[in-house]
């Protein structure tokens, strides 16, 4: 039976494909998005970043893939960025548009370097769909970008509505005048319904920061992907068949959103994985940034300022600021807002402009006599991250440093910057400690002397 040794194995063979093949397909999402927001010009990963984008195309051939930026790409801070006027973010916006559709939600940095309308009409230019649902002309109280887009994946459409923050003294001083932000919560229940009743796939993203967010979660329909921002938060929360999540800051990390559809409907499934700056490169785009480097950054910014042991990330670069800061102020606890800091600090020698990215704001050191059960109280709302309760999570993203132990009843001292000293309340609470400046010592000048000088 020369046959049945010859078909057989074959029919064996054929069918262990087919299976396989069959739990590939199973396996197999029917799209990708790739979400991050509050890049803030982190250009030790933007090449990287855009690799990762490629990367995922090429592991995932057939399936639909989308990119979407939810607020703040830009940053007024970084010395490079300022001075090529955001060349690289622009850059970046055009690969991008040239690989998958992308969707950019405005958020308070995004007009840096140029008027509001100016701003949306560059980024539209290079084939990036900007979204402002609640951001108006002040002069004619109309959007200056549509609330909403359909975003063809594959067979499937997805409508992404976009959402910022009203807090209008987060955005540039020179921009403030142009701008009429409603109300994020109000605009999401007046708005929400209509734009998202019939969504196959609804997607919202929020650049309004997770006190607002949680106002407006329970608004989405079911099955939602819900992206937010502007706190540089990190965490995935599930809310039924709804995602919810915040991508962290400077290109840290990005959330891989997977689409699964089944008879139940349609469900997301985020991961998020980090970013370093030894990833591959997408080499145009590195080149860029080194000649961009080379014409922008002058001998003050090169200048070595100091030394670290080891390379920080930005979430262990903020810590060891705050640390610096309760060190130089002889203090028991110290509290910095996690937006005070962006990029991280690079192993062995540290340049201003490195500093400079690592400690946005610099500013007087404020301090106070407080008590131990107040700090306790304090420090559970503090350095929060992946792992941290969607109970436990206030709004606020707070770095705190503090000695061990403390204890109810005993008296400390408490240091924290003058931002925090000035919405005392929206930080530290009604019953915020009277505070009391230090004015010969700055955050920056105490982060020096934690660094160890150069040789």
């Amino acid at each position: 039976m020369q046959i049945g040794r010859i078909v057989f194995p074959r029919l064996l063979t054929f069918g262990l494909l087919f299976l396989a093949a069959l739990a590939h397909a199973a396996e197999r999402p029917d799209a990708i998005l790739l979400v991050a927001g509050d890049l803030h010009s982190a250009y030790d990963r933007t090449a990287q970043f855009l690799a990762r984008v490629d990367r995922v195309r090429f592991e995932n051939p057939g399936v639909p893939v989308a990119v979407l930026l939810n607020g703040d790409t830009f940053e007024l801070g970084n010395a490079v960025a300022k001075r090529s006027s955001g060349a690289i973010e622009f850059a970046l916006f055009t690969a991008l548009a040239a690989r998958v559709p992308t969707v950019v939600n405005l958020g308070n940095h995004e007009p840096e370097f140029h008027g509001v309308a100016e701003t949306i009409a560059k980024i539209q230019a290079t084939g990036v769909t900007v979204l402002a649902g609640n951001v108006l002309n002040s002069s004619n109280h109309q959007p200056y970008a549509p609330a909403s887009v359909r975003l063809p994946l594959g067979p499937r459409e997805a409508t992404v509505v976009g959402i910022t923050t009203d807090r209008l003294s987060t955005f540039r001083l020179a921009v403030r005048p142009e701008l009429d932000l409603a109300d994020p919560v109000v605009w999401a229940k007046q708005n929400l319904p209509a734009l998202l009743k019939d969504a196959a796939l609804p997607i919202l993203l929020s650049h309004a920061g997770l006190k607002t967010d949680r106002a407006i979660l329970p608004l989405v329909p079911d099955g939602t992907l819900f992206a937010g921002a502007h706190d540089h938060l990190r965490f995935v929360h599930r809310e039924g068949r709804s995602a919810y999540f915040h991508s962290g800051s400077w290109t840290e990390f990005v959330s891989l959103a997977r689409l699964r559809v089944s008879t139940q409907g349609p469900t997301w499934e985020v991961e998020q994985l980090r970013i370093s700056a030894g990833d591959p490169v997408d080499e145009p785009l590195a080149a860029l940034i080194r000649a961009t480097f080379a014409q922008d950054l002058t001998a003050e910014e090169t200048a070595l300022v100091g030394r670290t042991v080891r390379a920080l990330g930005p979430t262990d670069a903020a810590l060891f600021a705050v640390e610096a800061a309760r060190r130089a102020a002889g203090a028991d606890f110290a509290l910095v807002g996690a937006t005070t800091f962006g990029a991280g600090l690079p192993a062995g020698e540290v340049s201003r402009y490195a500093l400079d990215a690592c400690v946005r704001f610099d500013g007087s050191l404020f301090t106070a006599e407080v008590d131990g059960a107040w700090l306790q109280k304090l420090l559970a709302r503090c350095n929060q991250g992946p792992a941290t309760a969607w109970s436990q999570r206030a709004g606020e993203n707070l770095v705190a440093a503090s000695v061990p132990d403390l204890r109810p009843g005993a008296r400390y001292r408490f240091v924290t910057t003058d931002w925090v000293a000035k919405n005392a309340r929206n930080y530290l609470g009604e019953d915020a400690p009277a505070l009391t400046e230090i004015p010969q010592l700055k955050l920056k000048a105490a982060v020096l002397q934690a660094l160890v000088a150069p040789p």
